[in-house]
């Protein structure tokens, strides 16, 4: 069966999500604001949900229409052929959003959906009543402007769970996000990677999960596998075709954090994820950063002063950071930051900034160029 996939993703993630499925050969990627959509059948569904690094579900779209009352929402939804996706005994719960539209509560229109696929359902099974006692069928459905979409999530749990991080600090960078910013420093395991703020790990993780062409989703289970068409042994065929198209090689990946208890955390999560060989963790101070490199990136994700630490001392870090990194040598930066004073506080203007959201936090991240740089602090 042939679908239509939405891959939805944090925003600023969009391309690279489309380049991702590109290079997957998938057919019909296209980009729009916060996900992507593409077309295959099982294999793509399959494959999409074991290697995407930066997509945060995959979706079968069921329909799409347009929805200006309930009377509206629920023909359209009952019209829709669901049984051809959800057996008799098929578990249907609604989750969903609504966004700059006359029908704005949510609750309501997951009741709605709920009673029409219910209808719908009970009418092609000659059912009075439907168990719900089969494999989980979670129906999204997303309200934009009156457009409605209604979809099938084939990966249950998110797709930045990876299964390595059960245990988190007090900020954690969601792994996508991570695998995003590991992308748009164009760090594909050649030269030295480093953070120098690297809290729980899930940075220098992504980086070495990436330098490996290892697939993020190998070690976790997805709700499609319960699904008929989706066995297991599909999944497994596909795994095993991931699992060959790993890289070997010595990598250099290093990180470092002023708090241990944070490094601890990072380094068992290392461990879950099957790089600890990879990474070389190691307590320092980001403000007294002096590791030298021929080629490297630094990405990191310092604490913003929102939360974490008082402004001042957020923007006396960055001072201090700055200044070690112009002093470093050769090392490009990609630095995430939600500061609205960040230039002024690290002491330079970014060669490039790229919006990014961190949660509900809108960010910057700020791209420098690390030769550059050490040529005008000699000069300086």
């Amino acid at each position: 069966m042939e679908y239509t996939l939405c891959v939805p993703c944090l925003f600023g993630l969009e391309g690279l999500a489309a380049g991702e499925l590109k290079r997957l050969g998938m057919n019909g990627v296209r980009a729009e604001n916060g996900r992507v959509y593409f077309t295959g059948g099982a294999e793509a569904v399959i494959t999409a949900n074991l290697c995407l690094r930066t997509g945060e579900r995959v979706l079968i779209q069921v329909g799409s229409f347009e929805a200006g009352s309930f009377d509206e929402l629920f023909e359209g939804t009952k019209a829709l052929p669901w049984e051809d996706y959800i057996p008799a005994d098929g578990a249907f719960p609604v989750k969903g959003s609504s966004l700059n539209s006359r029908l704005f509560s949510v609750p309501d229109c997951q009741r709605i959906i709920k009673k029409a696929v219910a209808t719908r359902l009970g009418g092609r099974y000659k059912r009075a009543w439907l168990p719900e006692t089969g494999p989980l069928y979670q129906i999204r459905f997303s309200l934009l402007k009156d457009r409605v979409s209604l979809c099938l999530d084939t990966s249950g749990e998110g797709l930045h769970k990876r299964g390595y991080r059960p245990a988190h600090n007090a900020a954690p960078l969601r792994e996508t996000l991570a695998a995003g910013m590991v992308d748009l420093a164009r760090y594909r395991g050649k030269g030295d990677f480093c953070d120098p703020f690297c809290g729980s790990g899930t940075l220098p993780i992504e980086a070495a999960l990436t330098a490996l062409n290892r697939a993020p989703g190998l070690d976790r289970a997805f709700a499609a596998m319960a699904w008929p068409g989706f066995e297991p042994g599909r999944w497994e065929e596909a795994r095993q075709a991931a699992r060959a198209r790993e890289f070997h090689g010595a990598y250099r990946i290093f990180a470092s954090d002023i708090d241990p208890k944070a490094l601890e955390i990072a380094r068992a999560n290392a461990v879950r994820a099957g790089v600890t060989e990879l990474i070389r963790f190691e307590q320092a101070d980001a403000g007294d950063f002096a590791r030298r490199t021929e080629r490297g990136v630094l990405v990191t994700n310092p604490p913003y002063g929102l939360r974490l630490l008082e402004q001042r001392e957020a923007e006396e870090l960055y001072r201090r950071f700055g200044a070690a990194w112009r002093r470093s040598g050769n090392w490009d930066l990609a630095l995430l930051s939600a500061h609205p004073d960040f230039e002024r506080c690290f002491g330079a203007q970014a060669d490039k900034k790229r919006k990014l959201y961190n949660g509900m936090i809108k960010c910057d991240l700020f791209m420098y160029r690390g030769r550059e740089a050490l040529k005008e602090a000699r000069e300086a």
